[in-house]
């Protein structure tokens, strides 16, 4: 009798011990299968190219490696000398087509004042003429304008709040319009880009709260679904140039679910992190937030946009 119950009670601990490891089991697997969560984040920013509107030499540099700017604060200035020269010659056409209209419009109002003692054409050719310095005049005009505004813009200044790049311009380098020198990060763009597997998107809902813990960072930030990617890039037929993510599978070999942007927006940053773009991150979609449709998310959130263009290798959970 004792050794029935012996086996009885070993039967019922296996029982047991095969439930929990069930239970375990699939709590692991519904964790890395279905879990909304993914290893495949980033901390990205816009980083705004800064080009000079003119070309010269740069004879004056205000900024250093990894500074932080405000806005409107002046990077660097570019030679003004040519430019104040252009201006100064644009003045000085502005004058003296000013003067030949006001001798045209001398010569018309004494032709009509004469009446009758001055042919029809010639009063026609002296009004003619004043239309004609009128139009060259304003011309003039224009030109000092814009002189003025190239001189101006010889000026650099910094489009947003933000952080210059490691490689700020040097003094005596030659810049040319268009041509980017610099670019800054924008201190107020921060935001992480979290590449979920397809097979996760349907416990994803625009507002709900997400968990986030950057790589090598001790504590958690909080933050919120803003955007989900309505198009992803299709790479049996691409096209070039595209505008699409396009997130590359861990194995070319073996048949994965696509890597999914999801924007998450960072509700509060504390002041002792170090915020970097490009930073890894683990994103972890926690709670049933409000469902907001894509249309209405979009209207409340004026910067949901797609995710970078550039490919991203994604790393698997």
């Amino acid at each position: 009798m004792k050794k029935t119950w012996f086996s009885l009670g070993q039967i019922l601990l296996t029982l047991i011990v095969v439930a929990i490891a069930a239970v375990v089991l699939w709590k692991l697997v519904d964790y890395y299968m279905f879990a909304p969560w993914t290893r495949d984040g980033h901390v990205r920013a816009d980083v705004i190219q800064v080009a000079p509107d003119v070309s010269g030499l740069i004879t004056d540099v205000k900024v250093v490696d990894n500074q932080q700017v405000k806005k409107g604060d002046v990077l660097f200035v570019i030679d003004q000398a040519r430019y104040a020269l252009t201006l100064r010659n644009a003045q000085a056409t502005a004058q003296q087509r000013r003067a030949t209209l006001d001798q045209a419009r001398r010569e018309d109002a004494r032709n009509r004042a004469l009446g009758n003692l001055v042919a029809r054409e010639i009063v026609e050719e002296t009004h003619s003429r004043v239309e004609q310095a009128t139009a060259a005049l304003a011309d003039a005009e224009v030109a000092i304008d814009t002189a003025r505004l190239n001189l101006q813009r010889t000026e650099v200044l910094s489009p947003v709040d933000g952080y210059l790049n490691d490689r700020a311009p040097r003094a005596g380098e030659y810049v040319a319009a268009g041509r980017a020198v610099l670019s800054v990060v924008d201190m107020h763009s921060f935001r992480v880009d979290g590449y979920f597997e397809e097979t996760k998107l349907r416990g994803i809902d625009i507002g709900q709260p997400v968990d986030i813990q950057v790589m090598g960072e001790p504590n958690i930030l909080r933050g919120h679904v803003q955007s989900i990617v309505a198009a992803i890039e299709d790479r049996d037929r691409q096209q070039s140039p595209s505008l699409l993510p396009n997130v590359n599978p861990a194995f070319s070999w073996v048949r994965l679910a696509q890597r999914i942007p999801v924007r998450v927006t960072l509700d509060e940053i504390p002041a002792d992190f170090r915020m970097i773009a490009g930073r890894t991150a683990t994103v972890s979609v926690r709670g049933i937030g409000p469902k907001i449709g894509r249309r209405a998310a979009s209207e409340t959130s004026p910067a949901s946009a797609p995710a970078p263009t550039s490919s991203v290798s994604g790393a698997s959970q």
